[in-house]
Parts: structure tokens; sequence; C-alpha cells
């Protein structure tokens, strides 16, 4: 196969195409949640600490870590920042010390209140480009294909 016909080949590629075009979505999409985020004076990563805790209650650092895939470094700098803030509070749990859960706080929930219906109307603006028939059917192919090679 020469050059020219692998490039073409490339290009005609679905998969290859597929993947091009979830990377600049993504992007796109997150460039513009992480703006409004930062208008709302957190970063991505403290908002989404916040959301969950906000959103699920009580979790310990270590499960926070792998919802909101952070390693333990960077989930404690996180944690810390906000308990500074007095947004979120650490309670450590009493059968096992090693075990430490963090939980938001009234001021925490108190700008979750004030900052989530507005962050939440930015997310419908940013994915009007859908319909909600076309939204469902995204999330039921991504979904799929975000399963479909796990290793088991």
């Amino acid at each position: 196969m020469t050059k020219s016909n692998a490039l073409k080949e490339k290009q005609n590629n679905s998969s290859l195409k597929l993947l091009v075009v979830l990377s600049k979505a993504y992007r796109s999409l997150m460039e513009q949640v992480e703006d409004d985020i930062h208008q709302r004076g957190l970063n991505l990563t403290d908002f989404a600490v916040m959301e969950l805790l906000y959103h699920k209650g009580p979790h310990t650092l270590k499960a926070i870590g792998e919802k909101i895939l952070l390693t333990s470094g960077s989930i404690t700098y996180v944690v810390n920042k906000l308990e500074n803030r007095r947004y979120i509070l650490r309670i450590p749990n009493e059968n096992d010390r090693r075990v430490t859960f963090a939980a938001i706080t009234e001021k925490g929930e108190r700008l979750m209140e004030e900052i989530f219906p507005g962050h939440w109307a930015r997310i419908e603006e940013i994915t009007s480009g859908l319909d909600e028939t076309e939204k469902q059917l995204a999330i039921d192919l991504l979904r799929k294909l975000g399963t479909a090679n796990k290793v088991k």
C-alpha cells in the first residue's frame, strides 16, 4: 500500500473519525463548562468535589478520588483548600482511623444552592444543539461505546 493510499484509508476510517470528533466535542464542551465554573468562583476539580458531596452526601476521601479521577495526593490538596474555605469538613471514621470522610458544610450547601441552578442552565445552553431524543440517543451510544471493550 502506498503512502497516499494509507492516508486515504485513514481519512475514510469511521473509527478514527469518531475518535477525533468525540475528542473535539469533549474539549469544546469542557472548555465552556470550565469557564462557567470559573466565573462562579471555583475551579473544575473543586466544583466536582462540592457537587458530589452536595448531591450524594458524605464520601470517603478515597471514594471521592475514585469518582472524580484524582490521586490521593490531589484529593488531599483539594479537600484542604475546600476545608480552609469552610465549604467542606473532614469527618474521622470512628471504627477505622485510616478512613476519613468529607461532607459539605452549610456554607458549602449555600454556595451550591446559589451557583448550581445557573450552572445547570448553562449546561442546558451548551447542549442545546441536540433535542431531548438526540441527547438520550447520544447517552445510550456513548455508554455502549464506553463499556464495549472494557478489559475484564
